[in-house]
C-alpha cells in the first residue's frame, strides 16, 4: 500500500475517533440551543411573554440545571428575554380550522419556536455561575411502579394502560434534549421485577436491565396517588459516578411528576448535583 494512502487512512481513523468523542456536531448544537412554548396569537405582548418562557427553557436545556431559574438575576434577564433570541417562528395549532370571527384571529393558540446561539446563551450561563452541558445525552430506561387505590402495576413498553404515561414521559424528556425508553413486560419478568420489587430494586441491577432495553442507564421511580395530597406522590432514584441520588415531589399530576423526574435526572447527569 502506498505510504500516502496509509497516512490518509490513519488520519481518517483519527478524525473519526475525535468526532465520536468530541463535542456535539453543529446540527446537534443548533438543536440544543432551541426552545418552544405555546402563546395566544402573534401580538407583541404575548410574544414577549413567550420569549421569557423560552429563555427559561433554553437555559435549563443547555445547562441541565433547573436551579438557575430561581436565581435573582433571572428577573433582569427575563425583562430583556427577546434580546437573546436569534430567530423565531410560529405554528398555528389550529391550522386547517377556519377562523370564524375577528376575535378568533387573536385567540388562536400558536407554538412559538425560538432559536438561540452559543454566543448569546453561554455568557448568560456563565453570569449565572453555570456552563453548557454539551456531552451526549444518555438514554434513560424508566422503571416505574404505579399505585392508585387497589390498582397497581409496573409501567412497561407494551401495556395499553400505560400509553398516556409513556407519552407524558417522552414529552417531559424532549425539552431537555433527552430520550426515554421502557422495558418490555417480558424483560421485567425475566429480571424478576414487578411493581412491588421495583420500589427497592438495586440500581446496579436496573442499569443492567436498562441496557437490555436499549438504554444507557436506569431511572427508577414510584408514583402513589394520595387523596390527602390531591395528587401523586412521586419518588425518583438515579445512580451515577458511584453515588445514588433521590428526590421527591408531592401532590402533582403525573405529567408534572414526570417533568420533575426528567429535570432532576438532567441536573444529576449534567454534574449539577442534587435535584
Amino acid at each position: 500500500m502506498p505510504r500516502f494512502l496509509r497516512l490518509a487512512l490513519v488520519l481518517g481513523s483519527l478524525l473519526a475517533i475525535c468526532a465520536a468523542n468530541g463535542p456535539a456536531r453543529a446540527a446537534d448544537v443548533e438543536d440544543l440551543y432551541r426552545s418552544q412554548t405555546i402563546v395566544t396569537g402573534q401580538v407583541e405582548p404575548n410574544r414577549q411573554a413567550g420569549f421569557k418562557i423560552c429563555l427559561d427553557a433554553v437555559l435549563v436545556r443547555v445547562s441541565g440545571d433547573q436551579r438557575l431559574l430561581a436565581k435573582p438575576q433571572m428577573t433582569a434577564l427575563r425583562d430583556k428575554a427577546g434580546s437573546f433570541v436569534t430567530g423565531f417562528r410560529y405554528r398555528d395549532r389550529m391550522e386547517g380550522i377556519p377562523v370564524h370571527d375577528e376575535q378568533g384571529t387573536h385567540d388562536r393558540p400558536h407554538d412559538l419556536y425560538c432559536q438561540y446561539t452559543p454566543a448569546t446563551i453561554d455568557p448568560v450561563l456563565i453570569s449565572l455561575g453555570s456552563k453548557p452541558w454539551l456531552a451526549e445525552r444518555v438514554r434513560l430506561a424508566v422503571f416505574l411502579s404505579t399505585e392508585q387505590g387497589i390498582r397497581h402495576f409496573a409501567l412497561d413498553a407494551d401495556g395499553e394502560r400505560g400509553t398516556l404515561m409513556r407519552e407524558s414521559f417522552s414529552n417531559a424528556a424532549a425539552p431537555l434534549a433527552m430520550q426515554v425508553t421502557f422495558p418490555t413486560a417480558a424483560l421485567l419478568s425475566q429480571a424478576g421485577l414487578d411493581d412491588r420489587t421495583l420500589r427497592d430494586a438495586d440500581l446496579a441491577k436496573l442499569d443492567t436491565v436498562a441496557k437490555k432495553a436499549g438504554a444507557d442507564q436506569a431511572l427508577s421511580g414510584s408514583i402513589v396517588w394520595s387523596d390527602k395530597e390531591l395528587g401523586w406522590i412521586a419518588d425518583w432514584r438515579l445512580a451515577t459516578g458511584g453515588k445514588t441520588y433521590a428526590w421527591q415531589v408531592r401532590g402533582v399530576s403525573f405529567d408534572e411528576a414526570f417533568r420533575v423526574a426528567m429535570r432532576g435526572a438532567a441536573q444529576v447527569l449534567s454534574g449539577n448535583g442534587q435535584p
